[in-house]
C-alpha cells in the first residue's frame, strides 16, 4: 500500500517517463470521471470534454511549478478568475470539476496511483448516493396551474374538487395574464393514491370555462452552486 503514496518525482525536474505516465493517468482518470458523471447527470458535450482534459491540464501546471511558491500563487489566482468568469453550474457539475482538479493535483505531485484510487472511491460513492432517495421529490407531488377569467371568484371555487383528489394542496401563486383579463393560479398539491389526473383536470375545466390547465412535476433548479 505504501506504493500509492510514494512520489514518482524525485527532483525539481520530472523525467520524460514520469511526465508521460502522469499525463496518461490524468487523461484516463478524467475519462472515467466524465463517463460516471454522464451516466447519472445531464452534462453538455463541452463539459464532458473539459472533465476529460482538466486533470491533465492541472497536472502539467502543478508539475511545472513544483517548488516555486510565487508561480504557485499566481496559478491559484488564474484558477479563481476562471471560476468567476464561468456560468453558474449545478452541484453535480461543480463537484465533477473539483474532483478533476484534485486528481490533477495528485498526478502533478507524482502520485498517479493515489489519484486512481481516489477517483475510484469517489465514483463509487457518487453512484451509491444516486441509488439512495436523498432529496428526491415525493412521487405524488404535482404543480397545478389553472387559467380563469377575471370575473371568476377563485378564492374557494376549486376547494371541493381539490379536496376530493388530493391529500394536501396549497395555493402558492396568483398571476394576471392577457393583460389583466385572465388570472393564472398555481397550486402545489399531493395527489391521493387512487386519484386520476385526467378526472381532476376534467372537473376543473367545468369550473374555469374550459381555459388552459396544466399539471406536472415541479421543475426547479435548486442545486446550483
Amino acid at each position: 500500500m505504501t506504493i500509492l503514496f510514494t512520489a514518482l518525482l524525485t527532483g525539481d525536474t520530472p523525467t520524460l517517463g514520469v511526465f508521460l505516465l502522469c499525463t496518461f493517468a490524468s487523461l484516463l482518470l478524467g475519462a472515467l470521471i466524465a463517463f460516471v458523471w454522464s451516466r447519472k447527470a445531464s452534462l453538455s458535450r463541452g463539459l464532458l470534454l473539459s472533465l476529460i482534459l482538466l486533470p491533465a491540464i492541472v497536472q502539467v501546471v502543478i508539475m511545472m511549478v513544483n517548488g516555486n511558491i510565487g508561480v504557485g500563487i499566481a496559478t491559484a489566482g488564474v484558477f479563481t478568475l476562471v471560476r468567476f468568469r464561468s456560468a453558474a453550474g449545478s452541484a453535480e457539475e461543480i463537484t465533477a470539476i473539483f474532483l478533476c482538479m484534485a486528481v490533477g493535483l495528485l498526478a502533478g505531485m507524482g502520485y498517479p496511483a493515489a489519484a486512481a484510487l481516489f477517483s475510484l472511491i469517489l465514483c463509487l460513492v457518487f453512484l451509491l448516493l444516486h441509488r439512495l432517495p436523498l432529496g428526491k421529490p415525493k412521487s405524488r407531488e404535482q404543480v397545478l396551474k389553472i387559467t380563469i377569467p377575471e370575473n371568476l371568484d377563485f378564492e374557494h371555487i376549486f376547494d371541493d374538487v381539490l379536496d376530493r383528489y388530493t391529500d394536501r394542496w396549497e395555493l402558492t401563486e396568483v398571476r394576471t395574464r392577457s393583460p389583466g383579463s385572465l388570472y393564472r393560479l398555481q397550486y402545489t398539491l399531493e395527489l391521493s393514491p387512487d386519484a386520476s389526473v385526467q378526472e381532476l383536470i376534467n372537473d376543473l375545466r367545468v369550473r374555469n370555462g374550459n381555459l388552459e390547465i396544466s399539471c406536472g412535476r415541479p421543475v426547479t433548479r435548486t442545486d446550483l452552486l
